[in-house]
């Protein structure tokens, strides 16, 4: 059995679609699997709608990803994780890529990633000359990161030291482990973060967080792009819960 990790706080607009991309992936591929929602104190109805697809909810109250997404590998029963972001579709054949890498021998890795939704057309164009460059050079960020369990407890988890970049470093960990890879097959992820901080602002934090190291993230306006109430949801949100 294979385990999926959503780390979740106020995602009941797009978790409903990733929770159903995630099923469907798995249902093609013929595994078997479990799906935990890991509901960082979210105050709508986040919860209802991992119940409503069959994930079970593990509730934290740390807005901090990193422990965020070791509380629910804790509570995971798979021999291999996938963490995938509650915003983030994936697909049978990254998924079946996955599976593939890991049976032959990988640590983990992730996968390039699409922006969907009603990303700026910069950023569409940047991601799409972006992409190859991180797959090349080994990044992958937390829309989508696997490894097998040993993997994942030899490099420590998530560190929970860091408010930022947490996702970089874990994947330089898995990959001072063994072979890590980053798959040309592609997840989709939203572009609400794009809609409401920008193309500069991404560059900035990744800059600081994912280059330069820094693990501190300010009070204010950097808090506010993980835990903002600004954050806009409204090009790419799923049906509302019935």
């Amino acid at each position: 059995m294979i385990s999926f990790v959503v780390p979740a706080w106020n995602e009941e607009a797009l978790l409903g679609g990733t929770l159903q991309a995630i099923a469907e992936a798995a249902g093609a591929a013929g595994l078997a699997h479990e799906v935990l929602v890991v509901d960082d104190g979210s105050t709508d109805a986040t919860a209802a709608v991992a119940r409503k697809h069959g994930a079970i909810v593990v509730s934290v109250h740390y807005r901090q990803i990193a422990a965020t997404r070791n509380a629910g590998a804790r509570q995971a029963r798979g021999a291999w994780l996938f963490f995938v972001d509650a915003d983030t579709r994936i697909n049978a054949p990254v998924l079946e890529a996955a599976m593939r890498a890991l049976s032959a021998g990988a640590a983990g890795g992730g996968a390039s990633v699409v922006l969907g939704g009603d990303a700026p057309a910069r950023a569409r164009r940047l991601q799409r000359v972006a992409a190859p460059l991180f797959r090349i050079a080994g990044i992958a960020g937390g829309a989508f990161l696997f490894c097998t369990r040993p993997a994942y407890e030899a490099a420590g988890g998530f560190d929970e030291s860091r408010s930022a970049g947490e996702d970089l470093a874990f994947v330089r960990a898995l990959r001072r482990l063994g072979h890590c890879v980053v798959l040309r097959e592609t997840v989709t992820t939203s572009g609400r973060k794009l809609r409401t901080h920008g193309v500069l602002e991404h560059a900035r934090l990744f800059l600081r967080f994912g280059v330069l190291g820094q693990r501190e993230v300010r009070p204010g306006r950097e808090r506010a792009f993980w835990y903002g109430s600004g954050r806009d949801d409204s090009s790419d949100s799923d049906p509302p819960l019935n």
